[in-house]
C-alpha cells in the first residue's frame, strides 16, 4: 500500500557506552496510526526523542510533513508529544499547566483543556494538587488533555498506555481514532507501546524494533497475510521447527508463527491455520532477533 511520509528519517544514529540506534531508513505514513513495538532497551524511547526535538546529539536528517522541513522547532506548533515521567514541573498544578502551554503553543485552548480534564476525571484532584502527587495514569491523562488541547498535525505518544488501566486504555484508543478522523487524513499519531493487545484495534501501521534497529514494519492486514498462525501435532513437532518462524511446544503439540511463502513446507502436516494476531506476530518477531538467551 502506498502512502506519503509525515514523517521521513534517513541515517538516523545515536550511540551510547553500550548502545546504538541505528535506523537507515524511516517511514511513517501520514493520516494513520502508527505502532512503535519493542523490547525495553530497544531503542523506542531514544528514536520518539529524536524525533520529537528532545534529544539532538544524533546524526542523520529528519523531514516533517509534506514540504519536508528539517527544522524541528519550526514544526512545534504542529507536532504534539506527550511521554512518562516528569514531563511538567512536579511542583506544578493544573492551573500552571494551562498557563505554560498557552504561553508555549498559539493554539492552546483553554476551554477545551478544561473540558478534557473533566472528562478524563483529573478536574476533581484540583488546580492547587502538585502534579508530584498524582497518580501515574493521572499525569498521562493530563498530558493528553494539554496535547489534544491544541492544533496539531501529529501526535508523538512515548508508552501513553502503559499507566493507564483497562477502561482508560480503551479510551485512549477511542480519542486516538477521533483525532485522526477529524483530521481527514492530515493527521498521524506514531506511539509507542507495550500493550500491544489493547492498542491493536487501533493501530494502522506497525513498526518492531530490536537492539536499536528496525527489524519489521508495514500495514497490520498487511503483515497478517505475510505471517500464518498455525498449530499442529506433537509428532511434527521436531520438523516444524525447521520451517516455523517461532515455535512453541507442549505436551499437546506446538504453535507458532509461519511465513506465508513457507506453508507449502508443511504440506502433510496434520495443522490448523489462523490469522494471527498483532501481538502474536510482533512476539514472533521480537523471539526471533532478541538478545535475551533461552527465549522460546
Amino acid at each position: 500500500m502506498e502512502f506519503t511520509d509525515v514523517i521521513y528519517g534517513e541515517g538516523i544514529r545515536k550511540k551510547f557506552k553500550s548502545f546504538e540506534l541505528n535506523v537507515p531508513k524511516l517511514h511513517i505514513p501520514k493520516g494513520f496510526a502508527t505502532a512503535l513495538i519493542g523490547e525495553n532497551g530497544a531503542g523506542k524511547t531514544t528514536l520518539l526523542n529524536i524525533l520529537s526535538g528532545i534529544r539532538l546529539n544524533f546524526s542523520g536528517n529528519i523531514q516533517y510533513f509534506d514540504e519536508r522541513e528539517k527544522d524541528v522547532d519550526k514544526v512545534k506548533e504542529r507536532l504534539g508529544y506527550m511521554g512518562p515521567g516528569l514531563y511538567f514541573l512536579p511542583h506544578w498544578g493544573i492551573r500552571q499547566v494551562a498557563e505554560v502551554s498557552g504561553l508555549l503553543f498559539d493554539t492552546f485552548n483553554r476551554e477545551k483543556f478544561d473540558r478534557l480534564c473533566g472528562d478524563l476525571g483529573i478536574v476533581a484532584t484540583g488546580e492547587k494538587k502538585e502534579i508530584s502527587k498524582l497518580s501515574d495514569g493521572n499525569k498521562m491523562k493530563l498530558e493528553l488533555a494539554a496535547v489534544l488541547s491544541r492544533q496539531t498535525q501529529c501526535l508523538l505518544m512515548d508508552e501513553p498506555a502503559s499507566p493507564l488501566d483497562p477502561l482508560m486504555r480503551d479510551r485512549l484508543c477511542q480519542m486516538i481514532r477521533e483525532y485522526l478522523d477529524e483530521g481527514n487524513g492530515e493527521r498521524s499519531v506514531f506511539f509507542s507501546t507495550h500493550n500491544i493487545a489493547d492498542m491493536e484495534n487501533v493501530t494502522d501501521y506497525c513498526i518492531i524494533m530490536e537492539q536499536g534497529a528496525v527489524v519489521e514494519q508495514g500495514f497490520v492486514e498487511e503483515l497478517k497475510e505475510k505471517y500464518v498462525s498455525v498449530k499442529g501435532e506433537l509428532a511434527d513437532t521436531e520438523m516444524a521447527r525447521r520451517i516455523l518462524y517461532s515455535i512453541s511446544c507442549s505436551s499437546y503439540g506446538f504453535e507458532g508463527i509461519c511465513l506465508a511463502d513457507r506453508l507449502n513446507d508443511l504440506a502433510g502436516m496434520d495443522i490448523r491455520l489462523e490469522t494471527p494476531t498483532l501481538s502474536q506476530i510482533s512476539v514472533a518477531i521480537m523471539k526471533k532477533h532478541t538478545a535475551l538467551k533461552n527465549v522460546g
